[in-house]
């Protein structure tokens, strides 16, 4: 196993509003069903240890876009929403924040027992990847949340945080098991943060002549000189969602394909009868979540453009929206489970429809407008966040013509 990459992000404080915690785990148990439906377990686990896949998922979710929430409350969810179903699907996940993440090592032995898994393994790596994050590095970020997210044919990831007071940042620390050759030679496969100064990094490949003075490595973990490919994100510490944030092309070719389209255009694509371009918006969001490639992920703000923010950034949360992309999902995956799998088909070919848009799109600069648009219009779709409903405006726009798409 190796950590596969980590992310720096701004440290947020609060609750997620029991609304919006309730349609987190719809979507993501939605989600995580056309995943392995579509890819399998092996998959699911790989993406989960990628950082900008990962805050992408928060993103599309509702989550603040750019905030350490994001770890917490989507972690949460899937965590809720999945574990009743592990049986079935084959996944488990471990863990969490604070007293919850003391209890990976009982949680899987329980599934070792369940499983046949070596269970005394799995702790071992559990805590060999808390250790190295808490004390191998010294980075000045001190871990609040470890999660252990493990399949049943024994492929797993460790998703864990660290918050660090003086900056008033977070830091995740990604793994992923397929990829770890040595827990003390380059071991992550993300590690998502700021630089904060000079780092001890004992796990650094230069530091290895370090690490043999005091590490003590058992004879089948002899560490390697492994030449591995991290992966970064540091989100910024501005709460708006900018248009540097965003991927401009790839925002607008979705937003025209989903909004100046006309249903005749996508005869192929029998769900989207009598479906609204603004459900279209958000579902086509999920379905790059879904099924774009890793290439797609490096601008997660792009995906709140499905379900807002519970902050208002984007916009507000569309909930009226959220639970029509939510039903839109359920009833693709139930049809599938049965031998239907016409709306999945159709879910993916949204995908390759706007990737396809992309290659001649110009967009035009009115993102500023795109996001006023928004929240003008958020009260039409029961809009909401953690200050309340949203409200019709009070001074009505005279409409903005959009070019963006």
């Amino acid at each position: 196993m190796k950590r596969s990459g980590t992310a720096d992000l701004p440290l947020h404080y609060g609750a997620v509003p029991p609304w919006l915690a309730e349609r987190m785990a719809k979507l993501g148990r939605a989600i995580t069903e056309v995943i392995l439906m579509e890819y399998g377990k092996a998959d699911y686990i790989r993406r989960l240890s990628e950082p900008c896949w990962f805050q992408s998922l928060g993103a599309v979710m509702g989550m603040d876009w750019h905030s350490s929430g994001i770890t917490t409350s989507v972690l949460g969810a899937l965590k809720k929403a999945i574990n009743p179903l592990s049986k079935e699907l084959g996944i488990y996940i471990c863990g969490g924040k604070g007293s919850h993440s003391r209890q990976v090592p009982n949680e899987l032995l329980a599934i070792g027992e369940q499983t046949g898994l070596n269970a005394q393994q799995l702790v071992r790596c559990s805590k060999l990847s808390a250790k190295v994050d808490n004390t191998a590095i010294q980075d000045g970020f001190q871990l609040y949340l470890h999660s252990f997210i493990v399949s049943n044919e024994g492929e797993w990831t460790v998703i864990q945080q660290g918050l660090n007071d003086a900056t008033g940042t977070a830091r995740r620390y990604h793994w992923h098991s397929q990829q770890l050759q040595s827990f003390v030679n380059e071991p992550h496969t993300a590690i998502c943060g700021l630089q904060p100064g000079n780092i001890l990094n004992l796990v650094d490949n230069e530091a290895a002549p370090t690490r043999s003075g005091i590490l003590t490595l058992s004879n089948n973990e002899s560490p390697n000189d492994l030449l591995v490919e991290i992966q970064h994100l540091t989100m910024p510490a501005h709460h708006e969602v900018q248009a540097k944030d965003v991927d401009l092309k790839r925002l607008g070719a979705m937003l025209w394909l989903t909004h100046e389209k006309k249903p005749a255009d996508f005869e192929e694509l029998l769900l989207l009868e009598g479906m609204g371009p603004r459900t279209l918006q958000s579902l086509a969001l999920v379905s790059e979540v879904i099924h774009g490639t890793n290439t797609r992920f490096k601008d997660p703000a792009r995906f709140a453009f499905a379900h807002g923010g519970k902050d208002g950034h984007p916009f507000p949360v569309p909930t009226k929206v959220y639970d029509e992309t939510i039903n839109v999902l359920h009833k693709a995956v139930e049809k599938a489970k049965i031998g239907q799998s016409d709306k999945l088909q159709a879910i993916k070919k949204l995908t390759e429809l706007a990737q396809k848009a992309e290659e001649n799109f110009i967009p035009n600069d009115n993102f500023e407008q795109l996001i006023e648009k928004e929240r003008n219009e958020s009260w039409r779709y029961e809009g909401r966040t953690v200050m309340g409903k949203a409200k019709p405006p009070s001074k009505r726009s005279k409409g903005v013509q959009l070019r963006l798409f």
